[in-house]
């Protein structure tokens, strides 16, 4: 039996990972969850599951917590909880959002365990570092971004990886697919948060209306594969069933086809390199539709090319750019700025970038710090205007 650590474990990808456990009996023992704040469904997942540990970021509601959990089960509560968990199962689920999972990275790869990652911006933040944990004996990523995925799979058709001649990322094209640049100017939250084909967290859901997801999702497929940002390429696919595709050497184009459902994805980081025996996001091919590609407008949507900017430039660079994204995505959601200003504070931000090495951690955590200052004083600066 494989045991698991599903850290975020109550969020979009930690409940969808307990389905997942939950359509394979057996074959799964989840030893441990893990939560940043969320006592009432952490308790209920700990009820259900029984794991020997949970654990709880904050660690002010700790108490309440240890009140609600069965018997046997260990809680480990405060800001190292979540990095703490994340050594203790053959594969460890990392789904924190932002930067704040990072700990949670390094721990599951320095450990020499399966890192099943939804957590871009760990990889993206601090690739450098991430690439030296990953070095590990035992320690693997397998991504769990569908895209990233996707091109996980279509990889396995590659005799080596000389004979890849580019990868393709597809992008649904968010709720703002066509609009115009006027068209945006007063788009609200409740607009941004329809997202069309996924259902997903808040902040991925923003992210996903700038292209800002895809364009970090170019920044990790480049620290995945070791593929250089000219030869990773995004189309929209509004359609949301090619999730990428990997063209080779000899013209073959080898792409990853399924209904838009991460139970899949996760599950094929659960059960590699076999396959999982229940189908999630399986497609009757009488009914499916049309598929549609075009190019994305980086005009309307210029998080897209700061993060290829970001990524070319590298080191810290994309640290940067995540902790900016961040903040203004999170003062959006707030109604402290409009859509269109979350690339406008990304852009102000990144001409602070002092073009720092990413020699370790604690540079990265420096960075990030530093990016989260600038990016707040851009808001600021436009509610003072407003």
């Amino acid at each position: 039996m494989t045991t698991v650590s599903l850290v975020g474990s109550t969020g979009s990808i930690g409940t969808q990972a307990v389905d997942v456990v939950r359509a394979e009996p057996g074959r799964y023992e989840v030893v441990a969850l893990g939560a940043r704040s969320s006592v009432e469904r952490l308790a209920e997942q700990a009820a259900e599951l029984r794991p020997p540990v949970v654990a709880l970021a904050d660690d002010t509601r700790a108490r309440e917590l240890a009140a609600r959990l069965p018997p046997g089960t260990e809680l480990v509560a405060g800001p190292d909880a979540l990095a703490a968990v994340s050594s203790v199962a053959d594969v460890v689920v990392n789904g924190v959002v932002g930067f704040a999972g990072l700990p949670v990275t390094l721990s599951a790869l320095q450990a020499g365990r399966r890192l099943a990652l939804a957590n871009k911006e760990s990889l993206i933040a601090a690739g450098p570092v991430v690439q030296v944990a990953r070095r590990t004996p035992g320690a693997e990523i397998v991504p769990v971004d569908s895209e990233h995925s996707a091109i996980h799979q279509c990889l396995r058709a590659a005799a080596s990886p000389e004979d890849v001649r580019r990868i393709v990322l597809t992008a649904s094209g968010g709720p703002f697919r066509g609009r115009s640049r006027a068209e945006l100017a007063d788009v609200t939250v409740e607009e941004a948060l329809a997202h069309p084909t996924w259902s997903m967290g808040p902040k991925i859901t923003i992210d996903s209306s700038t292209l800002m997801n895809k364009g970090l999702e170019v920044i990790e497929a480049h620290e995945l594969f070791a593929v250089g940002y000219d030869r990773i390429e995004v189309v929209v696919h509004p359609q949301s069933v090619v999730h990428s595709m990997v063209e080779f050497l000899d013209g073959a184009t080898v792409a990853q086809l399924s209904l838009p459902d991460m139970r899949l994805p996760i599950g094929y980081a659960l059960a590699y390199p076999d396959r999982l025996r229940s189908p999630f996001g399986a497609i009757d091919w009488a009914r499916v539709p049309r598929l549609e590609f075009e190019v994305p407008d980086v005009e309307v949507f210029p998080c897209l090319r700061l993060a290829y900017e970001a990524g070319r430039a590298g080191e810290t660079a994309p640290a940067w750019l995540s902790a900016a994204n961040e903040v203004a995505v999170a003062a959006f959601l707030a109604g402290a700025i409009g859509w269109r200003a979350i690339a406008e504070v990304i852009e102000e931000s990144l001409f602070d970038w002092p073009g720092t090495k990413a020699d370790s951690v604690d540079v990265v955590l420096e960075m990030d710090a530093r990016a989260r200052d600038r990016a707040r004083a851009a808001v600021d600066r436009r509610a003072d205007a407003a």
